[in-house]
């Protein structure tokens, strides 16, 4: 109809083709448009602690009202920038980037073309294998998602004005017509936000879920708070944990925000970094670039809670701020102590968001040791789009089944969860929001 809006959607290979005013303006938009139902938990949270403002986008933003820091330019461009999300590591950037009549940027996709499944923490390796074994070629895909990254947030980069939906129903059909237009068996949009997932349904997405666990904050004044809410055994455990880290002879711990990270820090850092990435997936992802890049572009929301044993840093792990959330990405070591991990990578996580006055802390993919250290289920989304339609069906079939399982799980885990019975829910856990 004429009266209908005309969109252009273009395919860019690298993010220095993209404007980052565009970029922030919509991502910022669509981050902070997403956790408007968690206001009344920021301000309770946040109104105990002092008010902490860092300098993003121009203005002075309190550090529980940041964005979603993995969807930001300044990530993403470190990313590429670094060599560690390139053509040449298996990512090639299709990144679509949705224009109005007036050559407005009005929404931006994030995509890459890949010729493998690594780095991406949602295993379709399955599907792969079937779909090869039946003489199809599963690769190369379209994935949409923040490389290397199993943190939820916004995917489809639409801001919150009155056309968002109508921008995203756009670029979700343009990812399909992409598909169609390369010849590639699929599109993945991972990690995805609940929304999203909800309206993408109606695009005909298969749908995915899966599970991670996150420590919520309920308006704790400090860790021994948080104890007293746990149940006797638990709370005995963690103290158990707690004191065998803290008391290995010579043991400091440090919390260094990004502007105070020097790029010594950063190499030693990367130490840890390449021990854990060489023994986990035999090639680490990440270049030491890399860090120095976020450092720099995105300093406020670094944060290394770095361990010094008799003068040296013997270990370390690098986190997140944004979305009212401390995210935990990875962590590393070149000393063995028990029960290090937990302090560095769960508990000192803790003491941070309960003195920041943050909502929630994730502590990456996976891991159900989390639960006894007060970690809760939580169910993470993503979708897909198969164009081959025997493998479309079978696929389909199976997340039907793996849904129910999840669902399952997650209800085992969380009427099997660390806090107190509450006396009046008949033996069930306390209700704690996701």
């Amino acid at each position: 109809m004429n009266g209908d809006p005309q969109y252009k959607i273009q395919i860019i290979p690298s993010l220095k083709e993209i404007s980052q005013q565009d970029w922030d303006r919509l991502a910022t938009s669509v981050s902070l448009a997403d956790n408007n139902d968690d206001q009344s938990s920021k301000e309770s949270n946040a109104k105990k602690k002092p008010n902490e403002n860092v300098q993003l986008c121009g203005r002075a933003m309190p550090l529980t009202e940041l964005p979603n820091p993995f969807v930001s330019y300044a990530f993403l461009s470190s990313m590429e920038d670094s060599g560690s999300a390139i053509r040449e590591t298996g990512w090639l950037g299709q990144h679509l980037l949705l224009q109005d009549e007036g050559d407005k940027t009005v929404g931006i996709l994030p995509c890459y073309l890949k010729n493998h499944s690594q780095g991406e923490y949602v295993f379709d390796h399955g599907w792969a294998d079937a779909f090869e074994r039946a003489g199809g070629h599963y690769y190369p895909k379209l994935q949409c998602s923040v490389p290397f990254t199993p943190a939820t947030g916004p995917r489809i980069l639409v801001g919150n004005d009155q056309n968002a939906e109508l921008h995203r129903s756009v670029l979700a059909s343009g990812l399909k017509q992409l598909c169609s237009k390369l010849g590639v068996s699929s599109a993945h949009i991972t990690f995805v936000s609940k929304d999203e997932w909800q309206a993408l349904e109606r695009q005909d997405y298969l749908l995915r879920v899966d599970q991670q666990f996150h420590w919520q904050n309920q308006n704790y004044d400090n860790f021994q708070q948080f104890l007293d809410g746990l149940s006797s055994r638990k709370r005995k455990n963690i103290r158990k944990e707690r004191k065998s880290a803290l008391a290995i002879d010579g043991l400091e711990i440090e919390w260094i925000k990004g502007q105070d990270i020097s790029e010594k820090i950063w190499d030693q850092f990367f130490e840890f970094y390449l021990d854990t990435g060489s023994r986990k997936w035999g090639q680490p992802y990440l270049t030491r670039e890399f860090y120095t890049l976020v450092g720099e572009r995105m300093p406020d929301q670094v944060v290394l809670v770095m361990a010094k044993r008799k003068g040296k840093y013997i270990a370390g792990a690098i986190n997140f701020v944004g979305d009212n959330c401390l995210y935990g990405r990875h962590w590393g070591c070149v000393e063995y102590h028990p029960a290090l991990h937990f302090e560095i990578c769960y508990y000192q996580a803790i003491e941070f968001a309960i003195a920041h006055g943050l909502g929630r802390v994730e502590a990456g993919a996976q891991g159900p040791h989390k639960l006894a250290r007060g970690y809760l289920p939580v169910t993470t989304f993503s979708v897909h789009w198969i164009e081959n339609p025997g493998l479309r069906n079978a696929i389909s079939d199976y997340l039907d089944s793996e849904r129910k399982h999840v669902k399952k799980e997650s209800e085992f885990l969380s009427t099997h969860g660390p806090f107190k019975k509450s006396e009046n829910s008949n033996g069930s856990e306390p209700e704690h929001k996701d």
